[in-house]
């Protein structure tokens, strides 16, 4: 089963940093990044920088469409308003299917804000406490997660998955 969860970090470069010490512990073999995505927001910008991290042939990646349509719900529908209300309110039901409700969605808004940065993971197998431990407590990152379901996690492989 895997787990997508999103990890906010109190500096705008924060999350880039993380993905670079999980890619180090990946090559360990003490998790098992199947897709990632970082969101920066310096000071002073309008918006956040996104990016997907993992090449989108990778096996487990979800491919830039469901990164695009995260970030444009989370992001970048609150600031185009009622426009696109029909649009975002028919995604972000979607999402719902993949274990991303209302909650988490307002969640992230209200926690990524400008100055920060989050860490967006798709994770297969982890030790917890080896990973953990990896981190100096002042480089962990406020964890919001989002557990997926077998169900879940097939849904949106079958929706989003990139072709391999």
């Amino acid at each position: 089963m895997s787990s997508l969860t999103v990890w906010k970090f109190n500096t705008a470069d924060g999350a880039a940093r993380a993905l670079s010490k999980l890619e180090e512990l990946q090559k360990q073999q003490l998790i098992q990044v199947l897709d990632a995505a970082v969101v920066s927001w310096p000071e002073g910008r309008k918006r956040p920088q996104t990016r997907q991290a993992v090449d989108t042939v990778a096996v487990g990646a979800l491919g830039g469409v469901f990164w695009g349509m995260l970030f444009g719900l989370l992001f970048f529908a609150p600031l185009l308003g009622a426009l696109v209300g029909a649009t975002a309110g028919a995604i972000s039901g979607r999402f719902t299917d993949y274990g991303i409700n209302d909650d988490f969605i307002k969640d992230v808004q209200s926690k990524v804000t400008e100055g920060t940065s989050a860490l967006f993971l798709l994770t297969g197998q982890v030790t917890l406490d080896k990973v953990e431990a990896a981190f100096a407590p002042e480089e962990r990152g406020e964890l919001i997660q989002s557990k997926l379901s077998a169900e879940q996690e097939a849904k949106l492989r079958e929706d989003f998955g990139a072709e391999v």
